[in-house]
Parts: C-alpha cells; sequence; structure tokens
C-alpha cells in the first residue's frame, strides 16, 4: 500500500496561529491559538498580531505534534500561508516553515489564503455532506477580509467571478456590530442575540451592484441612520429591540449573498455550492443556503462543518498535500504578499 504523505500546514494570515498535521486527507491535529487581546482594540492590530505570532507558533507546534503522535522526522513536508493577509504576521508563519524545510531537508509548500478555504471541503468529514464537492463547482468566500464568488474548475485552476467592491461581508458585520454597542469581533455577537429576534420586524435596503461583484458600504450606511433615526426617537431603541435587530440584520446578509449566487448559477449553468470562510459558520447564512437547496433539488450545497470554517492549519495542510502530490515545491526564496494575487501557479 502506498504511504500517505504527512504534510504540516501552518496558518498565520492575520490573528489566528493554526497548525496542523495530516496524513493523506485525515486531519491528526488541529490547534489554533487566538489573540483575545484585539478585543480593547475594536479590531486586529497588524504590530501586536505579528508579535503574539512570534510567541503562540512554537506552542502550537508542540501542541499540533503531541495531539497527532507524530515526530518530525515522519513529516513528508510543510507547506505555510504565502498571502494574502498582514504582512508581519505572514513573515512569522513564512520564517518558521522555511527553517522546519531547511532543518529537515523537506519540500516546502507555499499557499493561497483563499484557496485554502475553498480545498478545506476536501479534508475527509470536512464539511456537513461528509463527501467532496465534484469539480466544476461555485464557491462563495465569506470572511472577515474577503466576500467572492469563484468558479472552482479543478484544485489548482480558479477564476474569480465576483468580488466585493468594499468592505467584506464579515467587516460589515463588524462595523454594525460596534454601532449596536458589541465589542470586536462583533459578527458572532450578533448572531447570538439574533436567535430570540424577528427577522421580519426590520427591513434594510439591498444594495444595487450591477454583475456578480458585491457592495456592503450602502447597507451598513443603510443601518446606521436606521439607528441613529430611531435612537433620537428613544434612547432605549437598541436596548428594547436588540435581538429583533440583529436577526434582521442577518436576514438581510444571507438574502444577499444567496441573490448573487443564483445569478452565478444563471452565468455559469454551474448548480453545486461550496460555502467557505468565517462567516459560514453564520447559523442564518447556513440555514438560507440549505432550506433553498432543499426547496429547488437542482442545488447541491456543501457546507463545512464549524471547526473548519475559519482560519486554520488544516486546510493549510490539504493544500500542500495537493500539490505535493503534483510535485510543485516551492524555493526558500519565496516572499509573502499582503494583497491578492491570483489563483495561477
Amino acid at each position: 500500500m502506498k504511504k500517505k504523505p504527512v504534510i504540516l500546514g501552518i496558518e498565520s494570515s492575520c490573528d489566528d496561529t493554526g497548525v496542523s498535521i495530516i496524513r493523506g486527507r485525515d486531519v491528526l491535529s488541529n490547534i489554533i491559538i487566538h489573540q483575545k487581546i484585539h478585543k480593547k482594540y475594536g479590531g486586529v492590530v497588524p504590530e501586536l498580531a505579528s508579535r503574539l505570532h512570534d510567541i503562540n507558533i512554537t506552542k502550537a507546534v508542540k501542541k499540533a505534534f503531541l495531539s497527532a503522535r507524530v515526530t518530525r522526522y515522519q513529516i513528508d513536508a510543510v507547506s505555510f500561508t504565502l498571502g494574502p493577509g498582514l504582512i508581519g504576521s505572514l513573515l512569522v508563519g513564512a520564517s518558521f516553515a522555511k527553517s522546519f524545510s531547511m532543518g529537515l531537508e523537506i519540500p516546502l509548500l507555499t499557499v493561497n489564503h483563499i484557496q485554502a478555504h475553498i480545498l478545506s471541503h476536501f479534508i475527509r468529514n470536512a464539511n456537513v455532506n461528509n463527501s467532496y464537492p465534484k469539480f466544476p463547482f461555485l464557491s462563495l468566500v465569506i470572511s472577515g477580509g474577503h466576500t467572492q464568488i469563484i468558479k472552482v474548475n479543478d484544485f489548482f485552476q480558479m477564476e474569480i467571478l465576483g468580488t466585493t467592491l468594499d468592505d467584506s461581508v464579515g467587516e460589515a458585520l463588524d462595523k454594525v456590530a460596534r454601532m449596536l454597542g458589541f465589542y470586536y469581533p462583533g459578527g458572532p455577537m450578533i448572531e447570538f442575540f439574533s436567535k430570540n429576534g424577528n427577522n421580519k420586524k426590520f427591513t434594510f435596503s439591498k444594495p444595487i451592484v450591477n454583475g456578480l461583484n458585491f457592495s456592503f458600504s450602502g447597507f451598513k450606511n443603510d443601518v446606521s441612520q436606521f439607528i441613529i433615526k430611531k435612537l433620537k426617537k428613544n434612547t432605549l431603541f437598541i436596548k428594547h429591540n436588540l435581538s429583533d435587530i440583529c436577526a434582521s440584520i442577518q436576514k438581510i446578509i444571507a438574502e444577499i449573498l444567496l441573490e448573487k449566487v443564483k445569478k452565478s448559477v444563471i452565468y455559469t449553468g454551474i448548480y453545486r455550492i461550496v460555502l467557505a470562510g468565517g462567516v459560514s459558520a453564520n447559523y442564518e447564512i447556513r440555514k438560507t443556503f440549505m432550506s433553498f437547496a432543499e426547496k429547488h433539488k437542482k442545488y447541491e450545497i456543501f457546507i463545512p462543518n464549524k471547526n473548519f470554517t475559519t482560519d486554520n492549519g488544516a486546510m493549510i495542510a490539504i493544500t500542500g498535500l495537493f500539490k505535493y502530490e503534483r510535485n510543485i515545491f516551492d524555493s526558500l526564496h519565496v516572499t509573502p504578499y499582503s494583497k491578492f494575487k491570483t489563483f495561477s501557479l
């Protein structure tokens, strides 16, 4: 029987330090160390994030090896996030991965962060279907930094069909949450308070954007004006209506995303949809897409299990695995990039 490659994956694109070890498509360990300090600043502070990655990465790697019950000499290759992300944070992960590669004389594999979110669905039992999506498919990538619709023809053949023209959906949720008095990250707080709310209580305008692109700045401003107007009449408006406000916000966000996906299906003729990224953990978005697929049998929806939605090392490791199987190795001279680059190799 052919030996399954053992890959070490390192994710450090933002504020989460993720380290994972996989054997083939099976996850042996998946360690994530969160940086809670950013809450008091209302967002991620890049300099603090890189400093904490420097402290946390060794801890995360040690925990990953202990949990996986393998030694460093059993690792066949090391993969890491090259970009996009915060350059200081990326450099910490890159430096560690390069040193690990040199020290053990094993291949180095660079990974595109967005591509990794999509390919996390190829980890065994990584989504609610417990199956792998077949090519081609459309992926809706929704996170704190990205909102994109991507046509996926193969592991390394992807085409961006639509992207946000301003804020990402996660960024918009965090900014709206701040208007409601929540601390960063605010998206999960909106979800929490929405559970007992009436999502039809308040209505907000949907942005009109041509094609498959997104825009959330208008939506954000609409919510802001709504709150300001209501507070002028009643200073306790938010307190008395918090759950209904949160539920109504989530409903409109989910509808905006679904409508764009439906347009992308008409454009491509592809009915297989894969959700990816941190915001895909949102209950209302998941429910909206699953309910739609149940009513429209042509659609096949893949939704990641929640432990594979946020940034993690397993998604970096699985993408590295596919490069390893194709003998696509990288040089020690590669340089991380902060802004989005093409998927082409």
